[in-house]
């Protein structure tokens, strides 16, 4: 994570339906006294229940924003729309209000609303970039409460830190008003923010489609159950559910936590959680598993929360299936089937061979996986650029990861018939459907005899080369074993007389052990 996450600080709000009367004459300015949590002003501010979360600007532009502001920099001006319960709603201004709130409050999305907003769950790495933007911003302009403490006391500070509180007591922002009803505002909304920074594909997809149940499943796991709860109009054992099986998808997927370069295998199935291909890889995962077409064709909103909770199962049902200690998991090993050679996590390989199971699953072939399962893994390792030249032919991970897919299931298909590695690739590209893949001979890439320091990638593809050759296997398929999939077996069992001791105990995927062996 490299953005500040200040979501937590502007809540979110449903539209409501109506005509609004806009009594009264409004605000021209918002005044930095009107950012304190506490001001009237700030308790009725919130954003669209489609907002996109607040998380786009690095501490370098928070900061540099902060400044502006005291400096007296010109500022565009906040567009808000005011509802019929009398909620203000941030149509265009978000991130320019939250980081000014950020400063004021000293809360830069590990403070005491971010704490309430995200209950008491905050991540690591969220936390960390709001301790280093509060080091950067109070280098460089100083902390609110000096500022303000400055005012009192101008002989005890630097004539900067007066100067700008000086400056403070006659700054504001410009307000500019849509006038309309709610369906104006949304229209506002996605015209203005479609203008400015364009919204990712993803986020417009789930924003336009928020109620529907694919979405609320892929917010909910995105942000282990906590947050925004945009399944906050169900029943409450409803909501309680999502969040509970949410934060186990969540777990199972992001944990433990990716640290680059790779210096240790125990890493995540999913990647980072919080990197641009994240989001995209949980709906395209949600609609994987659920059968749902990535246009949201025939899926209606969900207004009990049952759709929701369905699709969340059947995640979760598959997510068991890739890596887990549920007697189900296949405990596939994310070097092996997630990440490349450098360390990068791909999210076209993981959708695969979500689909690569369900196929297998579906055709109750999984135990033909097992028998052939080292070979695939080799194939896998050795042949990892086959898999990319079917991304770049599609040019998508939504319309490469079926090929994929199939080309896996017909790769065990030939293993299983007693092929060679290398003739199950000899006879794969020999069909017209994959004449189009090229296998080369490695060649060593050059050197740049300038770089003295390895960096990120190539520290990670070392550790990863080295450290394959000793990696634990399963005594059962002789696959890779990863941390999160660990099953310790009788090697004799215990209907034929097997004891509990050390040496009839063997380790083997849960899977191999509860599944293909008996």
């Amino acid at each position: 994570m490299t953005k500040v996450n200040l979501d937590a600080l502007i809540p979110r709000e449903d539209f409501e339906v109506g005509e609004n009367s806009n009594p009264g004459k409004k605000k021209e300015t918002i005044s930095i006294e009107d950012i304190k949590t506490d001001s009237f002003f700030f308790l009725n501010i919130r954003k669209p229940d489609f907002q996109r979360e607040t998380n786009e600007w690095d501490k370098t532009k928070v900061c540099d924003f902060i400044k502006s502001f005291i400096d007296g920099d010109l500022i565009p001006a906040i567009i808000l729309w005011r509802s019929t319960a009398g909620y203000l709603f941030v149509i265009d201004g978000s991130h320019r209000l939250s980081a000014l709130a950020a400063w004021v409050n000293d809360d830069y999305g590990d403070g005491t609303t971010s704490k309430i907003f995200y209950d008491g769950i905050i991540p690591d790495e969220q936390i960390k970039i709001a301790q280093e933007t509060r080091k950067v911003v109070n280098k460089n302009i100083g902390s609110y409460s000096d500022v303000n403490l400055a005012l009192k006391h101008p002989d005890k500070f630097k004539p900067e830190i007066v100067k700008s509180a000086q400056n403070l007591s006659v700054l504001a922002i410009q307000v500019q008003w849509v006038e309309g009803d709610a369906s104006k505002a949304e229209n506002s909304f996605f015209k203005i923010n479609q203008q400015a920074t364009l919204i990712d594909k993803t986020e417009l997809q789930l924003l336009e489609s928020r109620r529907k149940p694919n979405s609320i499943a892929a917010r909910a796991i995105i942000r282990s159950g906590t947050g925004h709860k945009y399944w906050s109009s169900f029943p409450a054992e409803i909501q309680n559910q999502i969040q509970e099986i949410a934060k186990e998808i969540n777990e199972i997927l992001f944990e433990p936590k990716l640290q680059t370069p790779i210096k240790t295998f125990d890493i995540p199935v999913a990647g980072k959680l919080y990197s641009a291909q994240t989001l995209p890889l949980i709906l395209d995962f949600v609609n994987i598993v659920n059968h749902i077409d990535f246009n949201n064709k025939g899926i209606d909103d969900d207004t009990t929360g049952e759709e929701t909770i369905k699709i969340l199962k059947n995640v979760r049902k598959i997510a068991y299936r890739l890596n887990s200690n549920k007697p189900s998991s296949l405990g596939l090993h994310p070097v092996v089937y997630f990440y490349s050679k450098e360390g990068r996590h791909k999210t076209v390989s993981f959708l695969s061979i979500v689909d690569f199971v369900i196929e297998l699953d579906k055709i109750k072939k999984i135990n033909h996986f097992i028998e052939v399962r080292e070979k695939f893994e080799e194939l896998v390792l050795e042949y990892d650029y086959l898999f990319q030249q079917i991304y770049v032919k599609y040019r998508s991970v939504q319309k490469s990861y079926k090929h994929i897919s199939k080309f896996f299931q017909e790769a065990v298909f030939y293993l299983k018939s007693g092929k060679t590695i290398e003739q199950t690739i000899d006879e794969m590209l020999s069909t017209p459907n994959l004449q189009y893949l090229t296998v080369r001979k490695i060649i060593s890439q050059p050197t740049d005899l300038s770089a003295q320091d390895f960096n990120t990638n190539k520290k990670s593809e070392i550790y990863i080369k080295e450290t394959l050759k000793n990696v634990p296997r399963c005594k059962i398929c002789n696959g890779l074993i990863h941390r999160n999939s660990i099953s310790i077996d009788h090697i004799q069992r215990k209907e034929d007389g097997g004891l509990a001791n050390v040496d009839n105990g063997q380790i083997t995927h849960p899977y191999c052990n509860t599944g293909y062996k008996n």
